[in-house]
């Protein structure tokens, strides 16, 4: 690898008759950059990709081009450019408001030779238009479920928007929103996701492959992006729907230089269970149905100062609320996140950018209790404050060369624990607080040896520095293509991954009480090492297929001992054990964008396994993810201009679970109480029943005076398939005698078939 850099500064003697064709392309309905357009010589191989920033830069012998400008849901444009020196060149492309399908198969159709051209692979990306084409629970969009329907990405069950990526735990994704951290991605105990879809543009999942510029997690990254706001004009949109609503405000500040975008979410399932509380509050069997709610808030703002200098600010704050109250117990739980960030991107030349970023993050949450005259206050959190610095150079049409770094100081509050009664009699205080420093440093190059085989390779130094003990980690990182045939592409790569922070769950608690722990003297960072193969064929340039075989090797696994005890403990890592992991499996994927009818399929085989020599006696079990088949159906029918039909078809094997096989009764005194205890064999040996829903949808765009509006349907579990949600044993006992008789397994099950309507507007 270090050859290889070496070999760079020879790329930078290029032949003298090339010259520079670059510039940004944007929406030319809301002047938003347009990320991961595809800009291209007509009728050649030769193209490349709009960056984040959407620039894009190509190097050319001097002449007269074609140059053809694509981008997924926009018309596509074909200019004439005569190149005699180096040139820029701002282009805006125009939106398609009713598919044009010769437009759309050319925009899919380059996507698709992306796909196959680029050495990067156990990717997927998603659009917020996209996700709000597919049905949904209460017919609100997420964006993280619609990603659960890609193979290699499962839920944690059903309900949950969880992410469990190639055996990985829910703890081990890196999300960034707008390159800020978020902790918690979650809302309604997992149910939905902290991503508002009005507000969201885009997201990119990276389950393997990872670029040299991501690290501190082991198993995905998922890059979330935001709307910039539109630049020329005022829009107001939103949604009213079953159990939410949400509104999004954006325009310029000053038309063509600067905007901003503001969008908020409610759920009001709350005004509803307060009232028939309060109808019910003189009925002495009744039970108060608990309180719960949702907001989060979106606010960005887009400024450019120049022609080479743009500045984003950006804001984000979610929060749920559960609530029990009675005459004599009061409970309160919340938790949320808070993110802000400050990005400056700077352009040194068309070929040389730097993205500097710096964010504040904060994940929380609080437990109150009030019982009597006693109370306690339980409360975790963790907040990150971070620089980093990413340069982008491209030096050739061969070399595109990636370096930079990034500092994060951590502040840990563990299990803080506050108890007293009114009369002063108890008084108890207990809880830690942790800082730690994490930074990282990398370099990356994507070398085109040739127009049939591409390099990807890059190095990450990682660390962690915490009470002293100061962590060092080398991540290398390669991936490579080999064109087979213009249709073909063979594709493999390696990373290796640190993960210094970890998540210490109570899997045995119904609430999302999780607390993030330092790596330390007695806690070891967590590592992973994935190796990946595939093949990418395009098919009569409509069908894309591909298929990836993976494996992947965890060290350094942390997990509970059995009956730990983690509230209020002061002595946390006592709780704690080590183990081993590994996953493998093989991923299949047809995906079809052309046309009236469009949709894919995903399926994934796969095993996913852990070792604790302080669990299970040491022998390997199944995780509760483990799952051997995964299967995925989407498809969408353009009825008409103004009618979309969808259908989503999923099936999955049931979690492994542990269930008890005897009991025995311990009795200490004859003739008083006794106890039954459960007899367990290895840990998870059981199988839930397998889980398969049918969602439908219809999306029916209105005609008003002004803008733009539709109603969406859903039936989300059509069928009215019941699936499992848990297990539990209910005792059987003998009517005269009382005495015990057996036990019998109950299925609970979370939804049935659920209708919903939302109407989506925009004016």
């Amino acid at each position: 690898m270090l050859f290889l850099f070496l070999f760079l500064p020879f790329s930078l003697a290029q032949a003298q008759d090339r010259v520079m064709l670059g510039g940004t392309l944007r929406s030319a309905a809301t002047g938003e950059v347009l990320i991961g357009a595809s800009v291209s010589v007509a009728g050649t191989i030769n193209g490349v990709e709009t960056n984040t920033n959407g620039v894009y830069t190509l190097r050319l012998a001097p002449g007269t081009y074609q140059i053809q400008f694509t981008y997924i849901g926009f018309q596509t444009l074909t200019q004439e450019v005569v190149l005699t020196r180096t040139t820029r060149l701002n282009v805006e492309l125009q939106e398609v408001t009713n598919k044009l399908n010769e437009v759309v198969v050319e925009s899919e159709r380059n996507s698709f030779q992306e796909r196959l051209s680029t050495p990067q692979m156990s990717m997927e990306t998603l659009s917020s238009r996209e996700a709000k084409l597919l049905p949904a629970l209460f017919g609100e969009v997420d964006i993280i479920k619609t990603l659960q329907l890609k193979p290699g990405i499962q839920s944690g069950g059903e309900g949950s928007s969880g992410l469990f990526v190639r055996g990985g735990s829910n703890d081990q994704n890196l999300v960034l929103l707008d390159d800020a951290l978020v902790y918690n991605p979650s809302h309604l105990f997992g149910f939905f996701s902290v991503f508002n879809p009005d507000a969201v543009r885009g997201v990119e999942l990276y389950k393997g492959g990872f670029p040299a510029q991501f690290g501190g997690r082991l198993s995905s990254v998922l890059d979330v992006k935001l709307r910039e706001g539109n630049r020329k004009e005022n829009d107001v949109s939103g949604g009213i729907g079953l159990i939410a609503s949400r509104l999004t405000v954006e325009g310029p500040i000053q038309k063509d230089k600067s905007s901003f975008l503001i969008s908020g979410r409610r759920t009001y399932v709350d005004v509803f269970t307060r009232m028939i509380n309060k109808a019910k509050e003189n009925d002495p069997d009744w039970s108060p149905i608990p309180d719960y709610y949702f907001h989060d808030f979106n606010a960005k703002a887009t400024f450019e100062l120049g022609a080479n200098d743009r500045l984003f600010l950006n804001g984000y704050f979610g929060r749920d609320f559960f609530t029990f109250n009675d005459e004599n117990f009061n409970f309160n739980f919340n938790w949320g996140n808070k993110v802000g960030s400050a990005r400056w991107v700077h352009q040194f030349s068309p070929r040389f950018f730097v993205n500097t970023t710096f964010s504040v993050s904060n994940y929380e949450y609080e437990i109150k209790n009030e019982l009597d005259i006693y109370s306690f206050n339980l409360t975790s959190n963790i907040t990150d404050l971070t620089l980093k610095s990413d340069f982008e150079y491209i030096s050739s049409e061969k070399h595109h060369l990636r370096f930079g770094g990034a500092v994060t100081n951590h502040r840990f509050v563990v299990g803080r624990l506050e108890a007293n009664s009114q009369d002063g009699s108890v008084n108890v205080a207990a809880g830690n607080t942790y800082r730690g420093q994490e930074y990282g440093v990398y370099v990356s190059d994507d070398w085109s040896f040739n127009p049939v085989f591409t390099l990807s390779y890059g190095l990450r130094l990682s660390g962690f520095l915490n009470n002293g003990k100061n962590f060092l980690g080398i991540e290398p990182r390669a991936a490579a293509s080999y064109r087979l045939s213009e249709t073909l592409t063979l594709k493999a790569n390696y990373t290796r991954m640190f993960q210094y922070v970890h998540l210490i769950s109570n899997s045995g608690a119904s609430l999302p009480t999780d607390i993030w722990y330092p790596s330390s003297p007695g806690v070891k960072p967590q590592r992973s090492d994935q190796f990946t193969l595939g093949l990418t064929k395009l098919y009569k340039d409509k069908y894309l297929f591909s298929t990836e075989a993976y494996y992947k090797k965890m060290n350094r696994q942390l997990d509970l001992r059995d009956g730990a005890q983690i509230f209020g403990n002061t002595e946390l890592e006592d709780e704690f054990v080590f183990g081993t992991g590994d996953s493998y499996g093989q991923e299949f994927y047809v995906e079809k964008k052309e046309g009236k009818t469009t949709g894919w399929i995903g399926y994934t085989l796969s095993w996913t396994n852990r070792t604790f020599p302080d669990i299970n006696e040491g022998r390997t079990f199944p995780t509760r993810f483990d799952r051997r088949h995964d299967l995925s159906i989407v498809g969408i029918q353009e009825v008409s201009r103004r009618i979309s039909a969808t259908a989503t078809f999923v099936y999955g094997t049931g979690n492994a679970y542990s269930l008890p096989v005897q009991r025995f009764i311990f009795q200490d005194v004859p003739g008083e109480d006794y106890t039954v205890i459960p007899v367990y064999p290895d840990r998870n040996s059981f199988r839930l029943a397998a889980y398969h829903r049918l969602d439908l949808g219809l999306v029916y765009k209105l005609r008003p005076k002004r803008g733009s509006a539709d109603l969406t349907f859903s039936v989300y579990n059509a069928y009215n398939r019941r699936n499992p949600y848990f297990v539990y044993f209910e005792t059987l006992k003998n009517e005269e005698s009382n005495q015990i008789t057996g036990f019998v397994a109950k299925q609970v099950s979370l939804f049935p078939v659920i209708p919903s309507i939302t109407y989506n507007f925009k004016f």
